[in-house]
């Protein structure tokens, strides 16, 4: 069984993973994306996405990775990222403890080089057009079998897939320089962004102001903009809309206030503005959401 925890950093909570030591990985699909992996996070995980359907976008470390079917993105640990979904996305996730795989750098050093490398010769979007992408995804599927049907020795079949996927994209996928974004996020950029984040998550009804949330970082607001637009993809004050609705949808399914108690507390100033950006995010009313919450409460 595998547990996931949330944890506060410096800055936004981080996904962490509590793992079976003689099993820890996960494999399964996903439909869609929730409104948590919507939100930049972080987790001290390795993962894969094999993209089975639609298509959609990741913002990773400040960089906009569109994706489509067939194609296949790497996320590092501790990579700040989120992703849209843009029409029908379906995804395999796969994601495992990098301890699983120490015990082979005794034999093949490089074997995590993927993950360690990656921005120097490796790029979280795979080469679509590469001649071994289709093999890749071949051995990712086989993965996804051999963990679901739970035949005899199905642990160690999972692990000489992943073993054999990581080596063909060390071997296959490498590249002398990865291009750099001309304007690329730095360590330190990236940290003032959890930091703010963290402050938005905490007192998500306080009424920030664009200049509060820059002084929280000592930037001026047109720069924190800037940046935090670059690593997140979208506008601060934009990126505080989505954290206070999905609160309101907690608040609404888990509790008896009502809704425009639950406007005020999430830091909506007026029902009118709440109902129309609640439907706009959830595609219901709060008034629908909390029948239907009141409807499951009494069955």
């Amino acid at each position: 069984m595998i547990l996931l925890t949330f944890t506060r950093n410096e800055a936004i909570p981080k996904e962490k993973v509590i793992w079976p030591k003689q099993y820890p990985i996960y494999v399964g699909d996903t439909i869609g994306v929730t409104t948590y992996y919507q939100k930049l996070h972080w987790h001290d995980v390795l993962e894969i996405n094999l993209i089975k359907s639609g298509s959609g976008y990741y913002m990773i470390n400040g960089q906009r990775f569109e994706f489509r079917e067939g194609d296949i993105l790497m996320i590092n640990s501790n990579d700040l990222h989120c992703a849209y979904e843009k029409d029908n996305l379906v995804m395999l996730v796969i994601s495992f403890a990098p301890f699983w795989l120490l015990g082979n750098l005794r034999y093949d050093s490089e074997i995590l080089s993927p993950f360690k490398e990656m921005g120097a010769h490796f790029t979280n979007l795979l080469d679509r057009d590469h001649p071994s992408i289709g093999l890749l995804r071949d051995i990712l599927l086989e993965l996804q079998v051999e963990h679901e049907n739970e035949r005899q020795s199905f642990a160690s079949m999972v692990y000489s897939q992943l073993l054999r996927f990581l080596a063909l994209v060390n071997r296959e996928f490498r590249m002398e320089g990865v291009g750099k974004p001309k304007e690329k996020v730095n360590s330190a950029q990236l940290e003032k962004v959890r930091q703010v984040i963290y402050a938005m998550e905490e007192k998500f009804g306080h009424p920030w102001t664009l200049e509060e949330l820059a002084a929280l970082v000592y930037l001026s607001p047109s720069r924190f903009s800037d940046i935090f637009r670059r690593v997140v993809g979208s506008a601060p004050l934009v990126y505080l809309i989505h954290i206070r609705l999905e609160r309101a949808m907690i608040l609404l399914e888990t509790t008896n206030m009502k809704i425009m108690e639950v406007a005020y507390e999430c830091g909506f100033r007026t029902l009118s503005n709440f109902n129309r950006l609640f439907k706009q995010q959830y595609g219901v009313s709060p008034r629908i959401s909390k029948k239907k919450n009141y409807q499951i409460t009494v069955r």
